[in-house]
């Protein structure tokens, strides 16, 4: 019997599940499904139409959009035909474009719309492989006159033709299709440098399927929101894999300024959430609070005490007292069921917060509210995640447990070693990288990690990231930074001090939050920049940075801070696509400040 891969497991469904819903997309207001069938025609035609316009074995397809159904429908169309996918953020600029098309080799790219477009066609000149530009929304596009362009819906149209010709030939393509195949090129997100192609196979794909169903228990009832970035792998798994693999729908979320708006209509079972909408939905919850009236932010502070000691309790593996149990009922019905029925995670049954580290303490508040998330560890050459806490057992400040068919063990500087079928083949076109990251069967994460006596895994930082002191202390800069990122006041803290005496960091305070606060105290700003620099703020944070330093070790405390006065952004190259600090980079461009912050930043 020949070996499972996402195009068989995706055939099977289909004859499974037939005229039920797969997708669900909003367009003008109204929710529209696409059944099983339906789904298949349009992967179907997708396919034979890439086939017209040349498509061949092992041809690189880049896909530039946000989710979307035509986005999955490509993904699947492009695999069967034993091509390779190559996920490009829509936020990219066009210089990163031109890199991952150029690395890639891609002779095709999708694009969303006339904005993705004009990107591509700025740098065309500059990638001789590019044959073909596919656009999904024609918006804007009609007049244009550029060879390269064709629209998604006649590259249909075309493979429904093409289909008449020979009916059974997809079904051929589909058996042709072998579990070691590259199914995707998803690009790291260069914290350090230039992005590195993984190579995701389609056994990867479908030992972290199966390791996820197992620990998850989804099943064909649960309904899950695509909102976050498809190239992202965490989002394929929950959006696309699994979905394979058991028949739950995938909701395509307008976009990400209306997805808390469509995840209240969707109340959906299952939500992955990075860090940032995490502590991003806390702060508007706290926020909301702070703006409401005397009464009702007493009832909140005083109906939230509860659900924080049972959440407690069950973090201990304590039975949590009938008194408390009792007022945790009464706490549920009179603000925690509200909360969630408002967030739409009502009915959720599985809450992740993964693709970086979340502080304990926001953990702890969602938990309080009644809504259980749950921590997860992985990376993109592990093909999603690794480690997730599994069966209830929740530590704050561990990522879990290894899921089912991951082995692990850590090397003598504590460095995370991982092997399994989903790790992935190697790095596309540079075997150097991937033989330092693929060792003796291994994968070297580049995590520095410590195991509990229950088997939970704590992660401690990237191993390049640690600081050592001139004493030899070895301090991990994340755990600060997530524990400063937890006042509802600061957005992204950078702690620094290679070589230095002291801890220092670069703080960018949150906009909202300290404009609302700002506004209370009748202190008036014009900008961001303009807020961060009055003496009133720099005192607020500095309050803030002496909270989190009354938790941390004397090594370990901030000494001295400076707000930026400016917020970081993506265009400027100082984060990545997923949102994380460009470390080196941000050391570069602010090397003047930061020598400044040493020598005359604020005190704490």
């Amino acid at each position: 019997m020949a070996e499972e891969t996402l195009i068989s497991l995706f055939h099977k469904m289909v004859a499974k599940k037939g005229d039920q819903t797969a997708l669900r997309y909003k367009d003008l207001g109204i929710w529209h499904p696409v059944s099983w069938n339906q789904f298949y025609q349009r992967v179907k035609n997708f396919l034979f139409g890439l086939e017209c316009l040349g498509l061949k074995e092992k041809d690189k397809v880049a896909i530039l959009a946000d989710p979307c159904p035509e986005w999955v429908y490509a993904e699947l169309a492009i695999q069967t035909a034993r091509a390779i996918v190559v996920g490009v953020y829509a936020t990219s600029p066009p210089a990163q474009i031109h890199y991952l098309l150029e690395h890639s080799g891609s002779r095709f790219i999708i694009v969303e719309d006339q904005e993705q477009a004009d990107k591509v066609l700025e740098i065309k000149d500059k990638l001789p492989r590019l044959e073909r530009i596919i656009y999904i929304d024609p918006k804007g596009l009609r007049h244009y006159d550029d060879p390269l362009l064709i629209e998604f819906e006649k590259v249909n149209a075309l493979g429904r033709e093409a289909g008449t010709v020979d009916p059974h030939r997809y079904e051929g393509l589909v058996g042709a299709v072998k579990a070691d195949d590259v199914a995707m090129l998803i690009y790291t997100s260069g914290t350090t440098g230039y992005p590195k192609g993984a190579m995701i196979t389609h056994r990867n794909i479908v030992a972290m399927v199966e390791a996820m169903v197992e620990v998850t228990g989804l099943d064909d009832k649960d309904a899950v929101v695509s909102y976050l970035p498809l190239c992202h792998i965490a989002e394929q798994i929950f959006s696309v894999f699994i979905q394979m693999k058991v028949g739950a729908t995938c909701n395509f979320s307008e976009s990400i300024e209306t997805v808390n708006e469509n995840i209240r209509e969707i109340s959906p079972t299952v939500f992955l959430g990075v860090p940032r909408i995490w502590e991003k939905t806390q702060s508007d919850i706290l926020l909301k609070v702070r703006r409401s009236t005397w009464l009702k932010r007493q009832l909140f502070n005083l109906l939230i005490i509860p659900g924080r000691k049972a959440a407690q309790a069950r973090f201990s593996g304590k039975r949590v007292g009938f008194g408390w149990r009792t007022l945790n009922l009464v706490a549920y019905f009179g603000l925690y069921r509200t909360l969630q029925d408002r967030l739409g995670l009502l009915r959720s049954k599985l809450l992740i917060s993964g693709a970086a580290a979340i502080s304990p303490d926001v953990l702890l508040f969602f938990h309080s509210i009644g809504l259980e998330v749950v921590q997860a560890y992985g990376m993109t050459e592990t093909s999603g995640l690794t480690f997730i806490h599994q069966g209830g057992r929740i530590k704050l400040e561990t990522v879990g447990q290894p899921i089912p068919g991951v082995f692990f063990k850590l090397a003598e500087d504590g460095e995370i070693l991982k092997k399994g079928d989903s790790i992935f083949s190697g790095y596309y076109k540079d075997p150097e990288a991937t033989a330092e990251v693929l060792q003796d069967g291994w994968l070297h994460t580049g995590d520095i990690g410590k195991i509990d006596e229950d088997g939970h895994l704590k992660i401690v930082d990237r191993k390049k990231d640690l600081i050592v002191t001139p004493g030899g202390k070895n301090i991990a800069p994340q755990y600060i930074e997530n524990k400063l990122k937890f006042s509802p006041y600061i957005n992204e803290a950078m702690v620094v001090g290679e070589g230095r005496k002291f801890v220092a960091a670069l703080i960018q305070i949150e906009l909202e939050m300290t404009s609302q606060w700002a506004m209370d105290k009748n202190i008036s700003f014009t900008t961001y920049s303009d807020l961060a620099g009055k003496p009133e703020i720099q005192d607020l944070i500095a309050e803030e940075v002496r909270a989190v330093n009354a938790t941390l070790s004397r090594v370990e405390r901030v000494k001295k801070f400076l707000i930026l006065d400016k917020m970081l952004d993506h265009d400027d190259d100082e984060l990545t696509a997923t949102m994380k600090i460009k470390r080196k980079k941000v050391h570069e461009l602010y090397r003047e400040k930061i020598e400044d912050l040493y020598r005359n930043g604020h005190d704490v």
